[in-house]
């Protein structure tokens, strides 16, 4: 035993003496700790979150992917699908669910990785993928067609959906989405944390604490030019910044130019009543780039600009989106001829 105890101290001698004639390798050393400290504190939080945001719906397996979703009111389905880094509570505290629940029967979607869905990692979740989750899950609770909305990276998806899957989609309402590829210096930060190994360990240790600190002023951004309205003290901030919830965020923000280079080639076999809705102060996304360039490319589109609104126009802007989910039901409920609706001049 005593020589046991002599060769353990020997070891941390050496060790300490080692880090004495290095110092790079004291500061790795050092780094290292801070880090696997980080990744603990983190993790922690995570299940807290968790534990004081539980799941308040459903869940579907599909394929490997366990899926959350809640669903309220009767009548036509409506599908909801959040933007990157979001979850159901966005439109929850914003309340569209509430006020679309009273003549529609809403079904809104964790997409994969967020909220409480789960996003295996053997699948690329570009927007084609979820699209083809959610139109599995829609047959699970026996929706045959619905309207759809998508805000942001939720568009993608409502696009995909209605080009892969056609007669699912009766009408859709597009709000804030990116949908050609532009130049973004953000997409080229992202994708270092999407990558295997490395964005694993960017994403437990460094990306939620940065994006705690960075909150009020990312909230600024994607708010502005608008304040952020009281009822956003409903979106639960730890959720969004756990480890896994980062690691999808990464993943999307990764897969934006690709994502939009792929599927702008369709945009032309969209023949259903669809309505674009944007901010014309969005501060993420030129409108003039995107929703008005995807206007010109869809026949049957109606384009609302909202005056003095950022990009989060499902919060600070609810009854015009509201508005825009009647106005595309209306369209349909014309039969064979709410098309016409929509043509352009």
């Amino acid at each position: 035993m005593a020589l046991a105890r002599t060769r353990s101290h020997s070891l941390s001698s050496d060790y300490v003496v080692a880090l004495q004639r290095h110092p790079l390798l004291a500061t790795f050393a050092a780094a290292a700790s801070l880090l696997g400290v980080a990744a603990i504190v983190n993790q922690r939080l995570a299940r807290k979150a968790e534990r004081d945001n539980p799941p308040r719906g459903q869940f579907l397996d599909i394929d490997g992917a366990r899926l959350h979703y809640v669903e309220r009111g009767e009548g036509r389905p409506l599908v909801l699908l959040h933007g990157n880094g979001s979850m159901i509570q966005d439109f929850d505290s914003s309340g569209l669910i509430d006020l679309a629940a009273n003549g529609y029967r809403v079904i809104v979607f964790d997409r994969p990785g967020f909220g409480h869905s789960s996003r295996p990692r053997n699948v690329i979740w570009t927007p084609e993928a979820q699209a083809d989750l959610i139109r599995k899950a829609l047959d699970r609770i026996g929706v045959k067609q619905a309207i759809v909305l998508g805000h942001s990276w939720g568009a993608s998806v409502a696009l995909a959906l209605a080009i892969r899957h056609p007669s699912r989609v009766e009408a859709l309402v597009l709000a804030s989405g990116y949908y050609f590829p532009t130049a973004r210096a953000d997409v080229t930060a992202s994708s270092v944390s999407a990558m295997p190994g490395v964005g694993d360990a960017i994403s437990h240790t460094i990306s939620p604490i940065l994006s705690r600190m960075l909150w009020p002023a990312m909230l600024h951004k994607m708010f502005g030019p608008r304040s952020v309205p009281d009822k956003f003290d409903g979106f639960p901030k730890e959720m969004a910044v756990r480890p896994s919830q980062m690691r999808a965020s990464a993943a999307e923000a990764a897969l934006m130019i690709p994502a939009a280079l792929e599927s702008s080639k369709t945009y032309d076999q969209i023949d259903i009543p669809t309505i674009i809705i944007a901010g014309d102060e969005d501060r993420l996304i030129d409108i003039n780039e995107q929703s008005v360039r995807l206007h010109g490319e869809i026949k049957h589109s109606k384009l609302h600009r909202i005056a003095g609104a950022g990009h989060m126009i499902q919060q600070s802007a609810t009854t015009q989106l509201m508005a825009a989910i009647d106005e595309a039901a209306a369209a349909t409920g014309m039969g064979g001829n709410a098309p016409h609706m929509f043509a352009k001049a």
